[in-house]
């Protein structure tokens, strides 16, 4: 699978985790600019999860570079964020409070990373 088609996937499978955000934590009486708090917020927490940064952090250590974090990741670490986003959408729709969710999808990175070998990704 080419990294472009999993980066593909992977917007996919993020719009499945900001719908869970929109219908489970997101309120009516927030303002706009707590919304999209709330959304980087948990954009973020997959961020740590699988890079053990947030994007502010990223974009600190590395001025020179344009896009964002997930702009370089690997097609392993890209298949893994798609996996995330599902699971993290779920979690959110179960209630589970974000550091809850924060160590389990941690666990599911290690997990899946040490398992992934390129090999493995090609037909």
């Amino acid at each position: 699978m080419s990294w472009n088609l999993q980066r593909e996937i992977s917007k996919i499978n993020y719009r499945i985790h900001t719908d869970a955000i929109k219908d489970n934590i997101i309120v009516p009486d927030l303002t706009a600019e707590q919304v999209s708090f709330i959304y980087a917020s948990e954009a973020d927490l997959l961020n740590v999860a699988l890079f053990g940064m947030t994007s502010h952090e990223w974009r600190q250590r590395n001025p020179g570079k344009k896009g964002n974090i997930r702009d370089y990741a690997t097609i392993q670490q890209l298949l893994v964020l798609s996996n995330m986003e599902s699971y993290n959408a779920i979690m959110i729709e179960r209630g589970k409070p974000q550091p809850e969710r924060l160590r389990e999808l941690r666990s599911l990175v290690i997990q899946q990373l040490s398992g992934i070998r390129v090999g493995q990704l090609q037909p």
